[in-house]
């Protein structure tokens, strides 16, 4: 496996996690999300991601969406926000995603070039 691969992996676990933590400040309209994505490169992903990923959280009722006209005559865009329910599941992953960095950030400062694991 190359570093390419190994970064897809980890933006397939972190995209729902970003997306979670985006709505949660105010509704987003999905090509929105896709353009704030963008700014940070390990993260940028297409429509067909980002959709699917958000009919799913829809699905499992962590987030909500509503229709809502927009300036100037374009047609009405799709907003998502989190729910009660979004809110919670946010909170639990916050606190495996902060477990997770202290875990990391433990073993880069544990290990010293050239030792193993035991």
């Amino acid at each position: 496996m190359g570093i390419e691969d190994w970064k897809s992996q980890i933006k397939r676990g972190t995209l729902e996690f970003c997306i979670l933590l985006m709505i949660r400040r105010r509704p987003f309209y999905g090509y929105e999300i896709i353009n704030a994505l963008e700014s940070y490169p390990i993260l940028a992903a297409k429509e067909n991601t980002i959709y699917p990923l958000l009919r799913r959280l829809q699905k499992e009722e962590y987030i909500s969406s509503f229709w809502k006209d927009s300036a100037e005559g374009l047609p009405p865009r799709k907003y998502y926000s989190i729910t009660d329910k979004g809110t919670e599941y946010l909170a639990a992953m916050s606190a495996e995603w902060e477990n997770l960095l202290n875990a990391v950030n433990g073993m880069k400062g544990e290990l010293h070039c050239g030792e193993e694991l035991e």
